[in-house]
């Protein structure tokens, strides 16, 4: 059947602005451009290990078989929760199938009618799009700018407080965020919230075997896992693999099975999948990728330094990294003639970030070289 007229128009004026998005296959030239920061995704040893921790167990099951509230929980699924709350020192832990699914869970179940959202503008499409489902009142404040921030806080609490005496305040931001690669003053907002009387909610996703001395996240790197309300960490990313959890109290955990529908109404995670997610955090306590994406991290940034790129970047000093460059045409074609030199990069495109600030997105990887970075970024400077 024929596609809707309107639905037909949206795709050409996507296309008329030169942001159409297309699948592609990877065309196997060097990784600069994926979310597997410590190389995980293909570690011959976890999937090894992940199979024959199933054939230890004597399990032989391909799906869960349905819901965890129906026949799709089992051992293996307190096990890792068990072990993931250990591992970040935390109370309980929910996982979720996807970090999408832990976000628009959470958002669209706990925050209440007559409760205020106050989001970083930067927050990643999963929250917003949770937010958007919630029956909370919500705002969004300038990226990490604590000053913004305090105005909306003493605006919402003399507008609403004396309204609503039950009212619940959550801040919401990322530790590490995702198109800019920078970080969260997460100290400074914990003094905020602590203040106020705010719930924080920190979405570590890109933080995860990223930051701490065994990839705990940032967090746990600065020691401030008791003060967060809610921590959502994802598998996708460092950890090389699929799902999500969500990281409270005993209260919290039981909340959100009984009211998260992204949890309630989905089939669980197969039992491949949390081998794969245990054996990965057990990789992660014993690996040395985590240095080696650290010292990548700290070349990369003294070559755009040496090179004078560093203007043209956002500071950052996670695995991620931007290249600032005008318009959907111009980053595209700067990204197809590095493409052709064998590295796999990627151009952000408006209207995933604002028009204006399209960018190339660099990933590093414990597995990059030094003259691969070397030669990307010398690559580089004959187009920016």
């Amino acid at each position: 059947m024929k596609l809707p007229e309107k639905l037909q128009k949206k795709l050409e004026d996507r296309d008329g602005s030169n942001s159409l998005r297309t699948l592609s296959i990877d065309k196997k030239r060097i990784d600069l451009y994926s979310n597997d920061y410590l190389g995980f995704a293909t570690e011959r040893n976890i999937f090894d290990k992940a199979h024959k921790l199933l054939d230890t167990k004597g399990i032989y099951k391909n799906g869960a078989t349905g819901s965890r509230l129906l026949s799709g929980n089992y051992d293996l699924y307190v096990e890792v929760e068990k072990e993931l709350a250990k591992f970040h020192n935390a109370e309980a832990a929910l996982l979720f199938n996807s970090g999408y699914d832990a976000n628009v869970g959470f958002f669209s179940s706990v925050p209440q009618r007559g409760d205020i959202i106050l989001y970083d503008e930067l927050i990643h499409a999963s929250i917003r799009d949770g937010i958007k489902m919630s029956t909370a009142t919500s705002y969004k404040f300038k990226h990490n700018d604590w000053s913004d921030l305090q105005k909306k806080l003493q605006f919402v609490k003399f507008d609403k407080a004396g309204k609503n005496e039950f009212l619940e305040i959550y801040i919401v931001t990322e530790s590490v965020f995702s198109m800019d690669g920078d970080v969260a003053d997460l100290q400074s907002l914990v003094a905020i919230c602590r203040d106020h009387n705010c719930n924080l909610v920190i979405d570590e996703a890109h933080a995860t075997g990223v930051y701490g001395e065994q990839g705990e996240g940032l967090l746990q790197e600065l020691g401030l896992e008791d003060m967060i309300f809610a921590r959502i960490h994802t598998f996708g990313k460092a950890m090389g693999c699929h799902g999500a959890v969500i990281f409270g109290n005993e209260e919290l955990k039981k909340y959100l099975i009984n009211f998260a529908r992204s949890f309630i109404y989905t089939t669980g995670l197969p039992p491949h999948s949390l081998a794969t997610i245990l054996v990965a955090y057990q990789e992660l306590q014993i690996t040395s990728q985590i240095k080696k994406l650290k010292e990548n991290i700290t070349f990369f940034n003294q070559k755009l330094e040496s090179i004078n790129l560093k203007t043209k970047f956002i500071q950052s000093n996670s695995a991620i990294h931007c290249c600032i460059i005008p318009s959907n045409e111009n980053v595209k074609k700067v990204a197809f003639h590095i493409q052709k030199k064998g590295f796999d990069i990627k151009p952000i495109l408006s209207p995933t970030v604002a028009k204006g600030k399209e960018r190339l997105r660099f990933c590093l990887h414990s597995y990059n070289s030094k003259e691969e970075i070397s030669e990307v970024l010398e690559l580089l400077t004959t187009f920016v």
